[in-house]
């Protein structure tokens, strides 16, 4: 049967609506006569009308086609369909009155009006009885997916109608949290609290929930959705009205919150000025130049219009992005731009990149900064950290590079986590560079976090909160210093500028922030409220997980807490302690020999014995 109604085209349907209301008219006749005080027969009402009957059919067939009654689906069949039967019903009335004056037969005005009547009534009857019997045949081949409706206001009650005629979907119910409406029958649905779901869904059979409230912040949906999920539930939302009318593009304006904002002081002005020169007309390499750092760094040089910028990136899709973005401000500057795919490890690709180019400033970025993924790969992250950065800087001074800046981090002063250490050794091996080099300037620039950056905080935050959260936060008491990308970058081609040899230049980064109230202030910048005790109804929570391994409560700049002045407000000299040329020697010998064993443990014995406040610190576990 199913296949026959789906083999009919749309005017072999009209036809048959047609011929159903052509067969109503003399039933409706037979009807009027039959319930009146002196009922007639079927069959002498047919002698009686059996004159005007003809007529009457074919005035029923030219104004059924006129009002496009036959032409309406039996899915649409609602108030301006009924009114349009009306229409045709009043018009059969007045011809049969008009046929049977015409045609002398006597009929009272009152018979012609009670035919109309009984028509409109059986042939709107009939527009539901036949889509009643169309539905039942597609539910009973086609099975029905038994959906729930998560909320029965507005919204709700529009898609529950509009799934009446969906071939696939059948609503079944609704839930909703008003409990004015718990009990009752909305759009022929019964609504239920939401603490029955779970019961609801087995004995309904039910494997999907549409959750129709738009109107509800998109973290409470993303909650709603998760505990759903969480009973085997598949969930889908419906849009708001606004991407239903179409004017989604003013909400796609709004854009994050820039990190900057939550800096709670005046970034730093980021012109270099004179500073400039240190970098202009020079052949300039910046290792690490597809990370946060790098490849800010390489937009600032690149603005100093250096003879030549080469891009020295282990990533390849990062060294993509970034040669894509800065290729056209380079040919518009006049600038060189070179990118190299290769690993600082490579003593001999480092060793022909800086001779083939005559490199003149190294900025050494390169480096395994995430803590916890650095933790549980340390000897990854002591290769590159500190190997890479000995190959870069040993053949930098062979290469007679003039300057070499290298990014160290607050991590570094004391470390509890291999990151921080690595760091540490790094900075320990350039300052034995300095105290021996001849013609290059070795230098390092430490500074803490960075708003922003890849795999920092904020972008965390929001991408957390675009989930509907939680947001973690490792501690209730941890605090960090932070800058943003661009005043950090600003300062360490500022630092390595005015750099005589082997410096530890120390950035200004402001007073600590609390972790904490940081997220707080991501998530009210977001539009949303923070749920915890004192606002139990707050759209996202904040969820402490706990430290995790290698990280500390607070950062320190500084290990002897001295701070020398310089030229620049913002950036200071450290006073550090560094190792003697043996002991490096010692120290790398060991770091190599570990590390081409793979002997993790030895690697980190290397670390714990040259690095201060290492020494001091419990055993740990690692791997």
């Amino acid at each position: 049967m199913l296949r026959f109604i789906k083999s009919l085209n749309r005017n072999q349907k009209r036809y048959i609506l047609l011929l159903v209301d052509l067969l109503l008219i003399p039933v409706a006749l037979i009807f009027t006569f039959g319930v009146q005080a002196e009922p007639l027969s079927p069959g002498e009402t047919l002698n009686l009308v059996l004159p005007i009957l003809p007529y009457l059919l074919a005035v029923g067939a030219g104004l059924a086609v006129g009002l496009g009654v036959s032409q309406i689906q039996l899915n649409a069949y609602e108030g301006r369909a009924l009114f349009k039967t009306g229409v045709f019903a009043a018009y059969l009335a007045g011809a049969m009155a008009v046929l049977g004056w015409l045609f002398g037969l006597g009929i009272a005005v009152g018979l012609s009006v009670s035919f109309g009547i009984s028509f409109f009534m059986f042939s709107a009857i009939s527009r539901v009885v036949l889509y009643q019997i169309v539905t039942a045949i597609y539910r009973r081949e086609i099975p029905r997916r038994r959906v729930l409706i998560y909320g029965a206001g507005t919204t709700g009650t529009q898609l529950a109608t509009a799934l009446r005629s969906h071939e696939e979907i059948d609503p079944i119910a609704f839930v909703d949290d008003n409990t004015a409406l718990q009990g009752v029958l909305i759009a022929g649905l019964p609504v239920y609290t939401p603490a029955r779901i779970k019961h609801i869904a087995e004995e309904k059979r039910i494997s999907r929930v549409l959750l129709a409230i738009p109107s509800l912040s998109q973290p409470k949906q993303a909650q709603i959705a998760s505990n759903l999920q969480k009973m085997g539930l598949e969930v889908q939302s419906l849009p708001s009205f606004a991407q239903l009318i179409g004017e989604e593009p003013l909400f796609e304006k709004l854009t994050p919150v820039k990190p900057a904002q939550f800096l709670g002081r005046a970034p730093v002005a980021t012109s270099l000025g004179t500073d400039c020169v240190s970098y202009a007309d020079r052949m300039v390499l910046i290792s690490g130049a597809g990370g946060s750092i790098g490849s800010e760094l390489a937009r600032q040089v690149l603005t100093c219009r250096p003879s030549k910028l080469l891009l020295y990136e282990l990533n390849e899709l990062a060294l993509y992005s970034i040669e894509m973005e800065l290729r056209p401000l380079a040919e518009d500057a006049g600038v060189d731009l070179v990118p190299i795919l290769g690993s600082v490890t490579d003593p001999r690709q480092v060793r022909q990149v800086l001779t083939q180019n005559s490199v003149e400033v190294v900025i050494h970025a390169a480096a395994y900064k995430h803590v916890p993924l650095v933790e549980a790969n340390p000897i990854s992250g002591l290769a590159n950290n500190v190997l890479g950065t000995h190959t870069l800087a040993r053949e930098a001074e062979a290469a007679g590079v003039e300057r070499f800046i290298l990014i160290s981090s607050d991590k570094a002063v004391r470390p509890t986590s291999v990151m921080g250490a690595s760091k540490r050794m790094a900075e320990l091996v350039i300052q034995d560079m300095a105290a021996r080099a001849v013609n290059t300037v070795f230098t390092m620039v430490r500074f803490g976090n960075v708003l922003g950056s890849s795999g920092s905080v904020v972008p965390l935050f929001q991408e957390q909160i675009s989930r509907g959260g939680p947001v973690t936060v490792t501690h209730p008491d941890v605090t960090r210093y932070f800058m943003t990308v661009r005043e950090a970058v600003h300062l360490v081609l500022r630092a390595g500028a005015m750099a005589e040899g082997g410096e530890v230049f120390v950035l200004d980064m402001g007073e600590k922030m609390s972790i904490i109230q940081l997220a707080r202030q991501v998530i009210e910048s977001s539009g949303y409220s923070v749920r915890d005790e004192d606002s139990p109804d707050g759209d996202i929570e904040i969820q402490i997980t706990g430290l995790r391994p290698g990280e500390k409560l607070y950062e320190e700049l500084t290990l002897s807490g001295d701070r020398l002045l310089t030229a620049h407000p913002k950036i200071f000299c450290a006073r550090e302690n560094r190792l003697s040329e043996i002991e490096v020697a010692s120290a790398l010998r060991g770091l190599r020999e570990a590390i081409a064993s793979g002997n993790q443990e030895s690697a980190l014995a290397v670390i714990d014995r040259w690095i201060e406040g290492r020494n001091s610190l419990p055993p740990r576990r690692h791997g």
